[in-house]
């Protein structure tokens, strides 16, 4: 049985997963704790001195109180304590301190600074491991001595990193054996051997089935050249500090570099009719199977090309229509929607400080208008996402959605018109359940049509829908999670896909390959547009708690997961849908699970490679480390889409 190149390449992605977080689990550094007085029995005590010696442990000095406590404020600035601003916000402890009665001090706090590891930091004296910015959302118990065990003994024992970038061992790979190295190194070949395979199989295939000696012209077009040098070149970039901080910096160029490509593409397609083409010539449309005759006599110049540029449409060649208008306007609307969205969410070291109008929106001054917007903003969702839905799904979305709003409502953010106080906010705990359920409604009714169309006659219809309510579904989860001043980014993400599938895609026939490399930046660039960063402060923690009483780990790690990737998966989503509504999409399907595959290895493989030979870096800790976080996560994430391709290849290329 002769595997698909999308299940080759789902199966390439879990494997590389395994193989990124055995690369974690070699590369962070693992503190060595002291051990806990409730699992150990203390030491018996010394010997008595000999004769004539003194000795001073046997008798402990007099306590000077009789209880210490010990506060912890959480994100408490030092300016808020000291200063000019440390009298207006705590007078009491300003006046303590400039009267002489306490001691006071700036730490320098080590990475990761969140709350866990600073705060077993400050109990233990040992330095936390960077993989405990993970365990922050659920701490477990700290088992090593700490003050709480041992108040002054104070015998703390200073942590042993043991990481690569010792002068006295070797790295992580060099202490590999040599058979294992050659394997590792056998195994890369392969994989490069057959992305070498799938990258040039068109080239050669369009060479084979030539039968006329005039061959029609065949070069790459802009949109696939840009797709190139911009996945490399990003690639690239992630081995300097700067560019690693601020990476949405590179995704906004290339999303605005792609939006002008299309620009020209669309000119030259409506104005100049393309690239010019033999008359008689037969293509494929590229990504799909189905054959395309061109309009002409010639005879001779049967010829299968896929990665030639194509003529317009006939749809376009009428006299200044609605559609040629709509297909000119179409990239001009996705650069606006993506500059507005770039003032939303200030992100990245140079931006972060900066207001931005999300600042603006979220303040407790501009609730009204934060209300307005958001309650046009769902009505705009259920607009672009109901037309393709059945009626149960129809109802379930626009009732999710009204739950939606009920929700931010419920917990202060926007208003209702009768409500004119806060004395009913709550935590919305029943109104994000109420949308839960919705979504789960949603969700089971997609998956009902798209196994449902495993046994009807008119299965690709169905599976369409079931597949576009299960998208509907993500979205109405997205819409959840979101705060409420993002929900402007969903809906441009909506509308984006919607105009680019209808004016953009479709007329100028761009191919599997294009489609699934524009859909990949769109969503990178949208995880940017949401607010988040590489640095593991911006990660909204506050969405796994959402419809939660209670901390429920694996409820609260998805939760999260979701909202902080909520881009790439809903673009992602939308690239399966697109694509399995087009005719011969069983074949399109695989080979967009592969390039979309190959997109996300790329950067991930070249970070792991660069990381390593910058271990001995200033900023390997502060700036690096995270990267290295975050391009685990989505390479996790990535792997579950690829998953999902397949499963919906399969059942596309069923008898």
């Amino acid at each position: 049985m002769r595997m698909g190149s999308g299940t080759f390449a789902a199966c390439c992605i879990a494997i590389e997963v395994l193989g990124v977080a055995l690369f974690l689990r070699g590369f962070f550094p693992a503190p060595v704790r002291s051990s806990s007085g409730t699992e150990h029995q203390a030491e018996p005590p010394a010997p008595e001195p000999a004769a004539g010696a003194s000795s001073n442990w046997t008798k402990l000095p007099p306590p000077l109180f009789s209880k210490v406590v010990i506060m912890l404020i959480d994100g408490l600035r030092d300016d808020f304590v000291f200063g000019s601003k440390g009298v207006k916000f705590m007078p009491y402890t300003t006046y303590v301190v400039e009267k002489g009665a306490s001691h006071s001090f700036v730490a320098e706090a080590k990475p990761p600074t969140v709350t866990m590891p600073r705060i077993k930091a400050l109990m233990t004296g040992s330095l936390p491991g960077f993989v405990d910015v993970i365990r922050n959302l659920n701490s477990p118990s700290v088992r090593e001595d700490n003050l709480l065990f041992y108040l002054l003994l104070l015998i703390l024992l200073a942590a042993h990193v043991t990481v690569c970038t010792s002068a006295e061992s070797s790295c992580y790979f060099c202490s590999l054996p040599w058979l294992a190295a050659g394997g590792v190194m056998a195994l890369i070949s392969a994989l490069l051997s057959a992305v070498l395979a799938a990258l040039t199989k068109p080239f050669v295939d369009s060479r084979r089935l030539r039968t006329d000696p005039g061959p029609c012209p065949s070069r790459w077009s802009d949109v696939g050249l840009l797709a190139v040098l911009g996945t490399v070149g990003h690639a690239l970039s992630l081995g300097a500090s700067s560019f690693v901080e601020e990476e949405h910096q590179t995704w906004y160029f290339l999303v605005t570099t792609l939006g002008l490509a299309l620009c020209h593409e669309a000119y030259s397609t409506c104005f100049l009719g393309g690239d010019a083409e033999p008359p008689g010539c037969h293509r494929t449309e590229r990504g799909l199977d189905s054959m395309v005759p061109v309009q002409g006599g010639n005879p001779g110049c049967d010829v299968l090309e896929l990665g030639q540029t194509h003529r317009r449409p006939a749809s376009l060649d009428g006299p200044w229509g609605r559609d040629r208008w709509l297909v000119l306007a179409s990239p001009w609307l996705t650069l606006a929607c993506c500059r507005l969205l770039r003032a939303l969410n200030p992100t990245g070291v140079q931006g972060a400080h900066r207001p931005g109008l999300g600042h603006w929106l979220a303040s407790s001054d501009h609730r009204a208008e934060l209300s307005v917007l958001a309650a046009l903003s769902l009505l705009v969702i259920f607009a672009l996402v109901q037309s393709r839905c059945s009626w149960a799904s129809k109802v379930a979305l626009g009732l999710g959605l009204l739950g939606v709003y009920c929700y931010r409502a419920a917990t202060g953010s926007v208003l209702f018109p009768w409500q004119q106080d806060n004395k009913d906010i709550s935590r919305g705990v029943v109104e994000a359940r109420f949308v839960y359920v919705f979504v789960l409604g949603i969700l089971f009714m997609g998956t009902k049509d798209w196994l449902k169309s495993q046994v009807t006659a008119a299965a690709s219809k169905v599976r369409t829908r079931g597949l576009w309510e299960t998208h509907s579904g993500f979205i109405l989860l997205a819409a959840l999670l979101s705060r409420p001043h993002n929900l402007p980014v969903l809906v441009s993400c909506l509308a984006i896909q919607a105009v680019m599938a209808k004016f953009i895609w479709k007329p100028l026939r761009h191919d599997a390959v294009e489609v699934t490399v524009m859909h990949y930046w769109f969503g990178q660039a949208f995880f940017y547009f949401q607010g988040n960063s590489n640095n593991m402060a911006t990660v909204d923690v506050s969405a796994g708690f959402v419809g939660l009483d209670t901390y429920v780990a694996i409820p609260a790690a998805l939760l999260t997961l979701f909202a902080t990737y909520m881009g790439p998966v809903l673009w992602a989503s939308h690239l399966l849908n697109f694509l399995s509504s087009e005719a011969g999409s069983g074949s399109a399907l695989s080979r967009a699970c592969f390039c979309y595959a190959l997109v996300c290895s790329l950067p991930a493989s070249a970070y792991i490679i660069l990381v390593t030979s910058l271990r001995y870096h200033l900023f390997i800790w502060s700036v690096f480390s995270p990267k290295l976080l975050y391009e685990g996560t989505h390479l996790l994430v990535t792997a579950a889409i690829c998953v999902l391709f397949t499963a919906v290849d399969q059942t596309h290329t069923k008898p």
